[in-house]
């Protein structure tokens, strides 16, 4: 072959490339529209990634069963981050280079969103969190609104601020210890945000100890914790170790309310814990709640998995119908008109309540309180964010 017939069949095969890879949102299929999914597939978070997942997916698959959107199907692509920070990075990378999305959802922990986001902003692709609390997901350290972070659920100053209420009111507490997860930006703010209330509300902490992601024992410091004789053991954390810290901690004969926030929503708590009673925490949604919407995601989310919804289903499901609201009121696949269109999401009825996202790109939506009954989550109480 020779020099000038190998560079003209170069130059075909890029252009080639152009007209197969578009220039993002999808545009390769377009009878398909690309949504990235950057979740934890697998590692210590898996659990609460999965169960987000298949709420986005049986929102996708419902939407495209009547229809889809602007007369295409969606699509998701996963990326699994392994449920570490540096890993979301390459997992959204990924998604927004090579596979051209539109708008990616997740990750479910707030320091693989926060993480990530950069990449996401400099593609001017809007990234959703279903479950991501922390506030700094959506505002910079000054306080300003990132441009395109978006969530689905309410942030962790008003999770923090609902246990700090629960404890003293319904509780009866007047003196908290509390034990943080020193590795996550989760725990941080609901710490941070429990600690003020609590103390704004007359209360007082006796103490505070840390652990870290993938601990397992952790009787040295319980045993600190239980001379600290609290009423009450806030533990902000996730259910890997919330279990473990709930079973040492009922070992070593710490016998007081034990509470926590949304992170502790999965069933695989109960199983490392053994008895869970006398424990609470916060959330976005209660399986014994009897809106319609919510009685209806329920019996279809039973019916594709076999199993009742956990709150970070329900919070896929919503972040899902946000995504696919704001694509049907932008008219198109263009990622920043899409972005655009999110930015104005009102009154949008979703299983966990109604959005109306605020000018940091937050939800304020009412939080419920679980309580843990014989290995069961039972409805405690409701409480609405501050008029």
């Amino acid at each position: 072959m020779n020099k000038r017939l190998r560079n003209a069949l170069v130059s075909a095969l890029a252009v080639a490339a152009l007209a197969v890879t578009g220039c993002g949102g999808g545009a390769a299929n377009d009878k398909e529209i690309k949504v990235g999914g950057n979740f934890e597939l697998t590692g210590g978070v898996a659990n609460l990634g999965k169960q987000t997942v298949n709420g986005i997916n049986l929102a996708f698959k419902q939407t495209n069963e009547s229809g889809g959107v602007l007369g295409k199907q969606l699509k998701l692509i996963t990326a699994d981050n392994k449920s570490e920070v540096s890993e979301s990075i390459n997992a959204i990378t990924k998604l927004v280079n090579q596979d051209k999305v539109v708008a990616v959802l997740g990750p479910v922990a707030s320091s693989s969103v926060i993480a990530s986001l950069p990449v996401a902003t400099d593609k001017k692709v809007a990234v959703i969190t279903a479950t991501g609390t922390n506030e700094r997901v959506t505002v910079d350290e000054k306080g300003a609104t990132k441009r395109y972070g978006f969530r689905a659920c309410f942030i962790d100053p008003f999770q923090g601020t609902v246990m700090a209420q629960f404890a003293g009111k319904s509780l009866n507490a007047k003196s908290a210890a509390i034990y943080i997860d020193n590795s996550s930006d989760y725990a941080k703010g609901l710490a941070k945000s429990f600690e003020e209330t609590f103390k704004k509300n007359g209360g007082k902490i006796a103490g505070s100890e840390a652990y870290l992601q993938k601990d397992t024992d952790f009787k040295a410091t319980l045993t600190k914790i239980k001379a600290m004789n609290a009423d009450v053991l806030f533990v902000p954390g996730y259910y890997e170790e919330v279990g473990r810290i709930i079973r040492q901690a009922r070992e070593l004969g710490i016998t007081t309310p034990i509470i926590g926030g949304d992170g502790w929503d999965d069933p695989k708590v109960v199983e490392i814990a053994g008895n869970m009673n006398n424990t609470y925490f916060s959330n976005h949604y209660s399986p014994d709640d009897k809106d319609p919407l919510a009685v209806k995601f329920a019996e279809a989310y039973k019916k594709e998995y076999g199993q009742a919804p956990s709150a970070f289903a329900a919070l896929g499901y919503d972040a899902a119908l946000m995504l696919i609201d704001a694509i049907k009121r932008a008219g198109t696949t263009d990622s920043d008109k899409i972005r655009d269109a999110l930015e104005q999401t009102k009154d949008l009825k979703v299983v966990s309540g109604v959005i109306t996202l605020d000018a940091k790109h937050n939800p304020i939506k009412s939080a419920v309180v679980i309580e843990f009954k014989d290995g069961k989550q039972i409805f405690k109480e409701k409480i609405a964010p501050a008029q």
